[in-house]
């Protein structure tokens, strides 16, 4: 390992429950099998570049806090810093993927075709780092939220030449991505959506939103790209209002524009807690649908209202997403990405190393709680029971009726509707044996 960031950390190693040591695994054993299936291949774990190495330390009320080798990260030179001191990461954790968005991994330049030159070089910098190390690209996304230019939205922007710069900018990342043999593209619509209904055509951008997601698929055939095709959820921030709001909200989008066979969802916890609704509810919708891709596992703050980032550490939570994925069949070009960052007061490059680590201890551990939950078959039971009555003949042929049918049936006193109990403190009970 060459001299770096990381220089005097050691690999993460496998050490059992029982070690004290806060650089190793207690839990996460990639070779182990769980379900017929190696832990490594069931959980899929990436490292996101943007928080782990492009973000400084800033917030809404304060600026950067990391000082690291590549800052300012203004030219070539400090993006392949950077990449040296990511693949160093990458060996350390030994996780078999990492993300990036295009602005992580290279700098703005003054045009698009600089910005391109800087793009490809830092691409083929990877490329040659990739060949002789195990880790591989999970998925790319283009960051078309960040810079000035996409204030008002990528595709769904008033301005049709913000919508051909971000046509021209996915179509270098679909390109990078399929060289570098990425799992998946990814689209995150960071601004697609409004501020106020004052200045919003709201036909016009979603046939917009919708016919530039058409285009990503169909440069997809055109390129020969076998990995799938993504979009993540967010109800809220940067924008006010985003279009893609949750599971359910893009669903129905790709089903109004006909993508819904082409198109899945990247799911994230903490986007799901913006929206309401639980990370297990996100991935048991988009599953249901056929529709579930990969996710994103972090975790947000629940005594702030925005979306903090933080790794995944509440192993009951874990479970029961992971529990929904493996009744799902489990990922396919998916995985687990670690869209997550330290908090501003973590330094050290050790604090980096600690974080991932403790994330995919967390992981495991709900992996396999959720995989000794469905070998010992009780919510399925419970399922079962619950909705045993709909099992009968009498009640397959009322869903074939009418309501004048029924109405007889009930009117004759042969039904009676009588309630029964959820049982869900019991089943909640029954969670808690396992994690």
């Amino acid at each position: 390992m060459t001299q770096s960031f990381f220089a005097d950390i050691k690999p993460a190693r496998y050490e059992g429950a029982d070690s004290t040591n806060p650089l190793a695994f207690h839990y996460y054993d990639p070779d182990e099998i769980v379900m017929g299936k190696r832990m490594e291949d069931h959980l899929r774990f990436a490292v996101a570049y943007w928080h782990s190495l492009a973000w400084e330390g800033g917030d809404p009320f304060g600026g950067q806090t990391f000082e690291r080798p590549w800052h300012p990260q203004d030219d070539m030179g400090r993006a392949k810093i950077k990449a040296d001191a990511a693949f160093d990461m990458f060996d350390i954790l030994g996780v078999p993927y990492f993300c990036w968005h295009d602005a992580d991994i290279r700098p703005e330049g003054t045009t698009f075709a600089e910005s391109l030159r800087n793009f490809e070089e830092i691409i083929d910098y990877f490329a040659q780092k990739m060949e002789s190390r195990k880790v591989a690209l999970l998925w790319g996304t283009a960051n078309m939220f960040s810079h000035r230019r996409w204030m008002s939205g990528a595709s769904t922007n008033p301005d049709p030449s913000i919508f051909a710069w971000s046509a021209a900018t996915v179509k270098t990342c679909m390109d990078a991505t399929h060289r570098l043999g990425g799992q998946n593209y990814v689209l995150w619509g960071g601004r697609e959506g409004y501020e106020t209904l004052l200045n919003t055509d709201l036909t016009r951008e979603l046939d917009h939103m919708g016919r530039f997601l058409s285009m990503v698929v169909e440069y997809k055939h055109k390129i020969g790209f076998k990995g799938t095709i993504l979009v993540e959820p967010k109800p809220q921030e940067p924008s006010k209002h985003q279009y893609d709001y949750d599971a359910a909200t893009c669903i129905g989008f790709l089903r109004k524009y006909g993508l819904e066979g082409e198109v899945k969802l990247n799911l994230e916890q903490g986007h799901a807690i913006l929206a309401g609704h639980s990370f297990e509810h996100e991935i048991a919708v988009a599953a249901t649908e056929g529709l579930l891709g990969s996710i994103d596992m972090n975790r947000n703050d629940y005594q702030s209202g925005w979306d903090t980032d933080q790794f995944p550490n509440n192993v009951p939570e874990v479970a029961l997403a992971y529990y929904h994925i493996l009744r799902a069949g489990g990922f396919d070009t998916g995985g687990t990405n670690f869209d997550a960052k330290l908090r501003r007061q973590s330094l050290d490059a050790e604090d980096l190393i600690a974080s991932h680590v403790g994330a995919m201890d967390v992981c495991a551990r709900g992996l396999k709680a959720a995989a000794a939950m469905i070998e010992d078959g009780g919510l399925e039971s419970a399922l079962s029971e619950r909705y045993g009555g709909w099992d009968t003949a009498a009640a397959q042929a009322m869903l074939d009726s009418d309501f004048d049918t029924i109405f007889e049936t009930v009117l004759s006193g042969e039904i009676t509707a009588d309630p029964r109990s959820g049982r869900q403190e019991k089943l909640e009970n029954y969670v808690n044996r396992f994690v």
